[in-house]
């Protein structure tokens, strides 16, 4: 993963597909680039960015190894397979969403009640 920053503790780790940097806008297999957050209840830090260079779905599904979530606007089936199987929970927005405000939120939901996709991914980062 290139460009590192920074890790929280105790955080879950979310991509973006993104061709803007501010906003999940990118088709999984079309992203120019993936921006991966750890996020916790109390903050979230840029742990780093990850351009695509190929079209290869192997190649950018391994690049989000580590990865608990991942956000984009479409994915193709197979693709979709893949990162499942990879131990990465797909996200599937409709529209274009900043990444922001869905750090935010994401921050927020996991200091109150997760959603129990959530609650079993904070399990296996503690474990």
């Amino acid at each position: 993963m290139e460009n590192k920053i920074s890790t929280l503790s105790n955080a879950i780790r979310v991509a973006f597909a993104t061709n803007s940097a501010m906003n999940i806008d990118a088709h999984f297999g079309s992203a120019k680039e993936f921006h991966i957050y750890d996020v916790s209840k109390e903050n979230y830090m840029l742990h780093g960015i990850v351009p695509i260079t190929s079209k290869d779905t192997d190649k950018t599904v391994a690049l989000l190894s580590g990865v608990d979530i991942v956000y984009f606007v479409n994915i193709g089936p197979t693709a979709a397979a893949k990162i499942i199987n990879h131990g990465v929970f797909p996200i599937k927005y409709k529209e274009i969403v900043s990444i922001d405000e869905e750090l935010s939120k994401l921050s927020k939901m996991l200091g109150t009640n997760p959603p129990p996709f959530i609650k079993k991914i904070c399990e296996k980062r503690v474990s």
